[in-house]
């Protein structure tokens, strides 16, 4: 009988991993060097096309697009970038379209972690025409996009796993969002909460290590973090702790309005005669314009961000910037362009916050600011843990860690009370794919054989002939499609199956013959300590619908399991989530 080399019962919580594992962490310390120079030249990219768009300047010197000295006509710049971008997506690859983080997703779930060589040419580059040309995105989602395709063209060189590739995807992604932020652990966190889709060794470790590397030798080519320095402390007490919750809370609700707002657009411009391809040039126009009330709502704005952490903004200068960067951010990303959606966030976040400081504490908006940036962020994209380390990371500022947590909290209870979908899983989901960002223990991993398998068994003897055995299974009333067999002793000797009596028929073979003879041996058997999922495995590797349950020490056949008992265990866990007691009572 087939058994394993080791008792099951015996394999009982052992986290260790295979030496390859070292393997994986070596490579990915090549892939978070490769990430950091894909946010450099993004970076570089950014600025060139900004400087020859509005400074007719060839330079890569970082300017802001608010600082140009161009009349109306700048407002023809977006569209030209958006014509641009259309041409690109048309005749180069569709994938350069929308943010990055959904198509990184994506290609992790449903294209074996693959992404096209000219994937990660295109995206940088579509992405540095549509920031540099006014387009009101950040560059964090094109270069996870890109960092990630280097992962993954990196991995498609090697005999890898497609699990194995995806942790390299996802390491370039946080080496590449590491580059442009010095955030190594925000980026890590990003990874896990938006982007592995699973908590283990072999995929934690090579992405740190990859974060590790870009943070390392960031200085070499960025200045050093923090990137938005504040100093600011919150103050404590009960009317402060409800203001933070009430910042999270209303960034909970922009959120979903900016959710709703982005995929209204994209419903819109699904409803125009024309082909997507101009689609950008249509946002674009609506950019210029936008940039003409506001110019700082136009480009990455990272300028914008620290004005608001050093409170430099009127209150009405906040309502402007908000409204006006939250419509042409929606009308841009829904027309299908290219560029990232976390800059936007902190900044809509940021004037949100700050607008709310400055109504009740005048004093304190510069850290109502910052809360509010990372709420949006840890709201929108449902990524609570990343906002708040992010937050601290940006802003070097650990005294914020407790309204941070708070914020980001609040806004992400209320998304997910008010959403199905995130603004990331919901382009996923409109492309017909199912997804869910629920981590959980499995219960295939809790329960025992045991506890699941039939214990009183249908069972034929040994000693019944073939010829009883093929009248047996072509009678209506047998109820299973393979049945043990046992010797007197109720010892394991077999199965047999409806399928074994036609090949009997076909080959005319002898009736007399004992079924112990015809019988297989070498049978696939299960033990009752065993986990559930491991058994699943084994049945699953083997197509196998049926196992006996037999004890170690004499085989004795104790139980079956079938495919039907496994889904009890399911069945078992659904009642817990559903069915509702009061153990105590008053």
């Amino acid at each position: 009988m087939k058994t394993t080399s080791r008792l099951p019962h015996l394999e009982l919580a052992d986290f260790r991993v295979s030496p390859r594992l070292l393997y994986l962490v070596a490579m990915a310390a090549a892939v978070g060097g490769c990430g950091l120079l894909a946010a450099w030249g993004l970076v570089k990219l950014i600025a060139l096309a900004t400087n020859l768009a509005y400074f007719a300047d060839w330079s890569t010197e970082t300017r802001a697009v608010h600082s140009t000295t161009l009349g109306w006509g700048r407002v023809l710049i977006p569209a030209a970038g958006g014509i641009i971008i259309g041409l690109m997506a048309r005749f180069g690859s569709e994938k350069i379209r929308g943010h990055g983080i959904p198509e990184a997703i994506e290609a992790i779930l449903m294209g074996g972690s693959r992404i096209q060589p000219r994937v990660a040419i295109l995206k940088p580059l579509s992405s540095a025409i549509s920031i540099g040309s006014g387009g009101p995105f950040g560059a964090e989602g094109p270069v996870i996009m890109t960092g990630g395709a280097l992962g993954s063209l990196f991995g498609q060189l090697f005999h890898l796993t497609s699990n194995e590739r995806k942790t390299l995807l996802v390491a370039g992604a946080a080496a590449g969002m590491t580059g442009i932020f010095g955030t190594p652990l925000a980026a890590i966190l990003l990874a896990v909460e938006l982007l592995l889709f699973e908590w283990r060794p072999r995929s934690f470790l090579p992405v740190a290590m990859a974060a590790v590397v870009s943070a390392s030798l960031r200085p070499l080519l960025f200045e050093t973090p923090p990137l938005f320095p504040f100093s600011g402390e919150a103050q404590t007490s009960i009317f402060a702790v409800g203001s933070w919750i009430g910042i999270g809370v209303l960034a909970g609700l922009g959120s979903a309005a900016l959710t709703a707002l982005v995929y209204g657009c994209e419903d819109a411009f699904q409803k125009l005669p024309l082909h997507w391809m101009w689609w950008p040039a249509i946002g674009g126009l609506i950019v210029g314009l936008g940039g003409l009330i506001e110019p700082h709502a136009l480009g990455v704005g990272y300028d914008t961000l620290q004005s608001m952490l050093d409170d430099r903004f009127t209150l009405h200068a906040l309502v402007v910037l908000m409204v006006v960067k939250a419509v042409i951010w929606s009308v841009a990303l829904g027309s299908g362009t290219s560029g990232g959606v976390l800059a936007p966030l902190l900044i809509m976040g940021g004037a949100l916050g700050a607008l709310v400081g400055k109504l009740l504490s005048p004093a304190d908006a510069p850290m109502f600011a910052l809360l509010g940036m990372a709420a949006m962020m840890g709201g929108t994209m449902r990524s609570p843990l990343t906002a708040t380390i992010f937050g601290i990371e940006l802003t070097g500022n650990i005294h914020a860690l407790l309204p941070l947590v708070a914020a980001c909290a609040a806004a992400h209870c209320l998304t997910v009370l008010l959403l199905k979908r995130s603004i990331l899983t919901e382009r996923i989901a409109r492309r017909g794919h199912h997804l869910t960002r629920e981590y959980s223990v499995d219960p295939f991993e809790l329960v025992r054989v045991k506890e699941v398998m039939v214990h009183r068994v249908d069972t034929l003897p040994a000693t019944m002939t073939a010829g009883d055995a093929i009248e047996f299974f072509s009678a209506v009333e047998h109820r299973h499609k393979s049945y043990p067999l046992v010797d007197a002793n109720g010892t394991l000797v077999g199965m047999v199956s409806r399928t074994d009596t036609l090949k009997w028929i076909v080959d005319g073979q002898d009736e007399q013959t004992p079924l112990s003879e015809l019988s297989s041996r070498d049978v696939l058997v299960a033990f009752p300590d065993e986990l559930v999922g491991r058994l699943a495995d084994r049945m699953a590797q083997e197509d196998v619908g049926r196992m006996p349950v037999v004890r170690h020490e004499d085989r004795r056949l104790i139980g079956i399991v079938s495919r039907k008992d496994l889904l009890r265990v399911r069945a078992a866990l659904l009642a817990h989530d559903h069915e509702r007691s009061a153990p105590l009572r008053a």
